[in-house]
């Protein structure tokens, strides 16, 4: 199973849309907040499903704030993650995918990409395909292939 994953697409979603259309298909699309209407648009152009929940910025949204969704007996912990302090660390975050069971926990809110593995949790952060706050100011988007194992990557957009 390939999942894309974006966050914090703000409104911007023409570089991200011809990204995701030059690789092979995802076979769904995650969505992390900040304009989850960009999330349904993006899923409806590239004919692929989507689970999104909202950010700070999607008040309105009655998308849920945090999701535990299971894909081929992988739990994902998915978040906006401001609600989880992730501005500062990511211990709270950290903590809530323990107590979910989760083998991946999903955040955006930042615009700054992360890819690492702690105590055998893997948390990611797509960065912003439209708004990035990296040091390299590149816009990105996650792409994470579940089998056996969780792969994940940061893919930048260029």
């Amino acid at each position: 199973m390939r999942i894309a994953v974006i966050s914090d697409t703000h409104g911007m979603n023409k570089d991200v849309i011809e990204a995701l259309a030059s690789i092979d298909k995802p076979d769904m699309l995650i969505h992390l907040g900040d304009y989850v209407d960009d999330g349904e648009k993006i899923s409806k152009i590239l004919g692929i499903p989507v689970t999104i929940v909202k950010g700070n910025g999607d008040p309105h949204s009655n998308y849920n704030e945090d999701e535990l969704i299971e894909i081929d007996g992988k739990k994902l912990f998915l978040t906006h993650g401001h609600r989880h302090n992730v501005v500062r660390n990511l211990d709270t975050l950290y903590y809530k995918a323990l107590e979910m069971g989760a083998d991946l926990a999903l955040f955006g809110h930042t615009h700054v990409p992360v890819n690492l593995v702690y105590d055998d949790i893997i948390i990611m952060n797509p960065g912003s395909p439209s708004l990035p706050r990296s040091d390299s100011f590149t816009k990105t988007f996650g792409l994470i292939d579940i089998g056996e194992k969780i792969n994940t990557e940061i893919r930048k957009i260029i």
